[in-house]
């Protein structure tokens, strides 16, 4: 009887206000639906709009090519010795070949098309398969301005050459578009996913910018942090990068430089009259978030904000209106950035904008729109030559200078909230901030 209990509960999943976190057998069960579905039904569509017929990925064991990486079932976590996938798509046939040469299948959507004891040579079996096929185009990841569509070692690039004939050299290239599409690109169902995994973000930092983790005067800024670090263990996922918590207040309590953004003090005591900010984002399902949000600290007597730091938080809503606006299919994210600030700043604001594509990796592949120390424009990287594509999900990342003169200095509104972009335009995956949270939360005592 106690076996099956714990059976029983091994199964039961955590809830965490209103949503679920699956078990691991479950996600595993999940992301290899969602991965088959990628394969069969998203891949044939982004071959034929790259006009690649095959594509290989090529990558070996504690060295994987983050393409590979989101490609492996859920039982892989790494690639196994040197793993070579195969893609070949026949359009006028409108079929999709998804082949290993490597000892084993690879989950249920890639089969292994090697025999060691026919061909011991992995690369000449890799030759066979391409002579078979005449491809018209040999497409490999390699990439100057995408860093995660370069994920192709050179000993693996120079034995691939040395082996494949030299009447095929002609036909490589760079599958540059294609690994950056694969990489950005989210499904419908990938999409349900993500609302709920920002659903969950949002909860904890509620939770972290609460009376229940906060008590003003005691808690510090790295407080908050390692107890969001301990909460994401403790549900059973994880952070993709260390989360930051600071403080912004009147200029007769602090230093009222600006910090950058390495130069933040790691450790100050949270006080009554303190504007709160948070980057925090988790990883789950293979997906990721990244959201950063605003909490005042009430002072005694106070029930609401001061009306300075409530108009202060508009106007980084009004700059995100800027930007999203701005954000039409075909536009490079230099040409979003530029005519967004443009924008932003004829109305009076002044805007600083860093988004960056979000998804398979926290700063993903796609469209970047500006970076935080590179205002003019992104150069020599992601988003100098690349447009804006639907289906695609951004950290709509920026901020916003605004003069406080009660507290006789400037401060930062930063905002960063998870974005899809669609065939309809820009939406919020799951709503932003237009409040900010209070610390603690405001309770009505009734009573005589």
């Amino acid at each position: 009887m106690k076996i099956k209990l714990f059976a029983l509960l091994l199964v039961v999943p955590i809830i965490v206000i209103g949503q679920q976190i699956l078990p691991e057998r479950e996600r595993a069960e999940l992301l290899d639906e969602i991965l088959e579905e990628r394969f069969n039904v998203l891949l044939p569509k982004l071959m034929d709009q790259t006009n690649i017929d095959m594509w290989l990925v090529i990558s070996r064991e504690y060295n994987e090519d983050p393409v590979i990486k989101t490609m492996l079932p859920a039982t892989w976590l790494n690639a196994r010795r040197r793993t070579i996938l195969l893609f070949f798509r026949d359009k006028a046939k409108n079929s999709i070949e998804k082949l290993a040469v490597a000892r084993y299948n690879i989950g249920k959507s890639i089969e292994s098309a090697w025999d060691k004891e026919k061909q011991p040579n992995q690369w000449q079996r890799l030759v066979e398969l391409i002579e078979e096929r005449n491809p018209k185009t040999i497409a490999l990841n390699y990439s100057t301005d995408h860093n995660i569509a370069d994920g192709l070692v050179k000993t693996d690039y120079d034995e691939l050459l040395a082996a494949l004939p030299k009447k095929y050299h002609s036909k490589i290239s760079s599958a540059e578009q294609l690994a950056v599409r694969w990489i950005e690109t989210r499904t419908e169902r990938e999409m349900v996913i993500y609302n709920q995994l920002v659903d969950v973000t949002h909860d904890i930092i509620a939770e972290a910018f609460s009376e229940k983790v906060i008590t003003p005067g005691y808690t510090t800024t790295a407080d908050v942090v390692w107890w969001m670090r301990q909460k994401v263990t403790d549900m059973g996922l994880e952070t993709w990068f260390h989360p930051t918590v600071d403080v912004q207040r009147s200029s007769e309590n602090s230093d009222t430089k600006f910090y950058s953004f390495s130069g933040k003090p790691e450790d100050s005591v949270i006080m009554p009259g303190d504007l709160v900010h948070c980057d925090f984002g988790i990883t789950y399902l293979r997906l990721n978030t990244d959201c950063q949000e605003l909490a005042y600290v009430l002072k005694p007597n106070e029930r609401v904000a001061p009306k300075f730091l409530v108009d202060a938080l508009k106007d980084g809503n009004r700059v995100q209106d800027f930007l999203t606006s701005n954000m039409v299919k075909g536009r490079t994210g230099n040409e979003i950035l530029s005519k967004s600030l443009a924008d932003a700043k004829a109305a009076g604001l002044r805007p600083a904008i860093y988004t960056h594509p979000l998804g398979s990796y926290g700063h993903s592949a796609g469209t970047t729109i500006g970076m935080w120390d590179s205002q003019g424009g992104v150069f020599k990287d992601d988003g100098e030559n690349y447009p804006l594509n639907t289906n695609t999900v951004y950290a709509i990342e920026l901020n916003t200078t605004v003069t406080i003169p009660e507290w006789n200095r400037d401060i930062r509104i930063m905002l960063e909230e998870a974005g899809f972009y669609g065939e309809n335009g820009h939406r919020y995956v799951n709503g932003r901030q237009t409040e900010l949270l209070l610390i603690p939360r405001v309770k009505t005592h009734q009573g005589n």
